[in-house]
């Protein structure tokens, strides 16, 4: 499907400069795109190529001022990223719209509702009591246990699992080999040394517009729930322990860890490979740097943190500034010392 520079502008609240009629029909990066390819420049270093790319249209920001002709159509808007992603985000729910009904071998339990315009895919799983909303899309080999409410407009992709009484809200978006509701991990220590199973009795719950990627665990609570609240994005590969709740809008990125009952404000950013510890709070607005290890609450909003374990961040760089200094530092002290021993020798022979 082609569409003109014009019509592009409509969708995102864009003003065209040069040739209106300008068609493209498909996407591609500005450094790479072919005649009748879309391009968008957010990023400054990219600018180069503007001049140079055969793509047909280009998103590009209001404030940018060009240094030489282009010979692309371009599209000028607010926040170049913003509408290249509205754009990308209009193309996948066509795609999508066009997957309908119910392929065969899937299991339905008699029980189990399900709404209008739905796509379930072969070898999909619904079990007893399971609701399903209007306009969503489960992809091959997702399970849904006894109880699971499913809201309008999710997608379910291939491998998705989630386990008894979890519920979903609208417009969640769930990655392949994701496992929702999974056991939390609670064991009794006993005096001979070996570990009591603690059923873990309550569920999963994920607000609108959450977003999980690939290969990622959410346990369930071992009472009552654990919560993803609404617009949070997680990445893949990350444990989400019972009962912990991340606020709304919160981002986080690969191979974090959350362990257990620990409480994740709201916009709070973490960055991959960082691991929280349990039973704190995290304050909205928290930044916490790649591979930092918290193991106390952030009481205070916006704060950044980095290191193991985690600490301010700007007073971590400045250390981080000493620690490179310190063989000079020595060398000084050094120096220093013989200095002092050297006047120390003199006094004592006058």
């Amino acid at each position: 499907m082609t569409f003109t520079a014009a019509q592009i502008a409509m969708l995102i609240n864009g003003t065209v400069e040069g040739d209106a009629m300008a068609a493209a029909g498909s996407f591609g990066k500005i450094e790479e795109a072919k005649p009748g390819q879309l391009a968008f420049l957010a990023n400054p270093k990219y600018e180069e190529y503007l001049y140079t790319t055969q793509a047909s249209v280009i998103i590009i920001n209001n404030s940018l001022e060009l240094k030489q002709p282009v010979s692309a159509a371009l599209i000028r808007v607010a926040d170049a990223y913003t509408a290249f992603a509205t754009l990308l985000n209009t193309y996948q729910e066509m795609v999508t719209q066009q997957l309908n009904g119910i392929q065969q071998p899937v299991f339905m339990h008699e029980t189990a509702k399900v709404g209008s315009n739905v796509f379930i895919a072969a070898f999909t799983y619904l079990s007893e009591n399971v609701e399903v909303g209007d306009n969503v899309k489960l992809f091959p080999g997702v399970f849904l246990g006894n109880n699971v409410k499913v809201g309008k407009n999710c997608i379910l992709h291939a491998g998705v699992k989630v386990y008894n009484d979890c519920v979903l809200g609208n417009n969640v978006t769930i990655h392949s080999g994701t496992v929702i509701g999974s056991d939390g991990f609670g064991y009794a220590p006993q005096a001979n040394g070996s570990y009591k199973k603690v059923p873990q009795i309550g569920n999963v719950v994920l607000e609108d517009f959450v977003e999980i990627g690939s290969n990622t665990c959410i346990d369930r609570a071992t009472i009552g729930s654990t919560i993803i609240r609404s617009g949070a994005k997680l990445d893949n590969l990350i444990q989400v322990a019972h009962n912990v709740e991340v606020g709304t809008n919160t981002v986080i990125a690969a191979q974090a860890g959350v362990s257990g009952s620990t409480k994740i404000g709201n916009n709070v950013m973490i960055g991959g490979q960082a691991g929280v510890v349990g039973h704190i709070h995290i304050a909205d607005g928290s930044k916490i740097n790649a591979q930092s290890g918290v193991s106390k609450s952030i009481k205070t909003p916006n704060t950044a943190v980095t290191g193991s374990p985690a600490f301010d961040y700007t007073s971590a760089l400045r250390s981080q500034a000493v620690s490179r200094n310190l063989p000079e530092m020595e060398k000084r002290i050094s120096e220093l010392e013989k200095l002092v021993h050297q006047l120390i020798t003199e006094k004592e022979i006058l």
